[in-house]
């Protein structure tokens, strides 16, 4: 059967442990390297993978590119603009053709429907690249993250501030699979998909709502912040006025444990959802977090192509 990677509960919470020991063993082995150096065993070598971006991307992009380039593999990289899809070609025809050519499809899209489609139709693995439902790779690059700077997982207190998102979505999931807990601070109106934290509670996660952006950082071991409007999207000023009381800033990690640590998976607003100080400061990972991208994409490819 083929490996999708929709989301992180199409691996699963021990596949997920297994791509975060590899991320971790193959990050420390390239200490040093070029970055376009190919690992020694090169597992991926002969592999090409299909890039298809519908949404406007820096890091996904990037590490995708770069992963499966060290993984010893190719890539080709689209967009709607240069490629039938963005002209009337069906998902499904698409998904058809690229898995005849291709061994791996990685979409960065808007409707999560669009990727449930084409991973009804390839017969490679589909990766999802981020979609408006979801961002499963971005979490295990910051699940690896908070590994390296010895955050046990198990029983971690994570503070989302900030819009109910794709992003949170799957730091839920994540927390049903990995048993920890997440607090959530947003304003009414915002409120998280009821889908992903029912499944999480089921899981025997601790999953809590918070009015009060104090009260849900009091005693966090994380706190996570992501842009309040993103692309696309209307009706900006309304939200992040609604969003303003969420920010992130040196009161709010104050109210945290002495070693608590930032994440925000990029792109920033300085000034909205987090202050400098905070996303510059000490505590803030966001540039480990941004460098595991790398990592934790090979290892999905790997996955996804039952190497692990």
């Amino acid at each position: 059967m083929t490996r999708h990677f929709l989301n992180l509960a199409d691996a699963g919470g021990d596949a997920v442990a297994a791509m975060l020991n590899d991320a971790m063993d193959r990050k420390a082995i390239r200490t040093s390297w070029p970055k376009g150096k190919a690992d020694a065993d090169a597992p991926l070598a002969d592999h090409v993978l299909a890039m298809i971006f519908e949404k406007s991307s820096t890091r996904t992009r990037v590490s995708f590119d770069m992963a499966i380039r060290q993984l010893g593999g190719t890539s080709i990289v689209m967009d709607s603009g240069s490629m039938q899809l963005g002209r009337g070609e069906t998902v499904a025809d698409t998904a058809k053709v690229l898995s005849r050519m291709c061994d791996a499809i990685m979409i960065r899209t808007d409707d999560h429907a669009k990727i449930e489609e084409l991973a009804a139709n390839a017969t490679v693995p589909v990766i999802n690249g981020l979609t408006d439902l979801s961002h499963p790779c971005q979490i295990v690059a910051d699940l690896l993250t908070l590994i390296e700077h010895d955050k046990a997982l198990p029983g971690l207190e994570v503070a989302w501030l900030g819009d109910s998102n794709n992003v949170l979505n799957s730091i839920v999931e994540a927390a049903g699979l990995m048993k920890f807990n997440v607090r959530i601070a947003c304003p009414e109106g915002y409120d998280p998909n009821v889908d992903f934290i029912s499944a999480a509670q089921a899981s025997g996660a601790r999953i809590s709502i918070f009015r009060d952006a104090m009260e849900a950082a009091a005693d966090a071991d994380v706190i996570v912040a992501d842009t309040w409007v993103s692309m696309g999207q209307a009706h900006a000023d309304a939200k992040i006025d609604a969003m303003m009381p969420y920010q992130v800033n040196d009161v709010i990690m104050e109210q945290a444990k002495n070693n608590a640590v930032f994440l925000h998976c990029l792109p920033a607003h300085r000034g909205e959802e987090v202050m400098p100080s905070v996303i510059d400061g000490k505590q803030s990972l966001v540039w480990d977090e941004a460098e595991n991208r790398i990592h934790a994409q090979k290892s999905i490819l790997r996955w996804a192509l039952e190497q692990i």
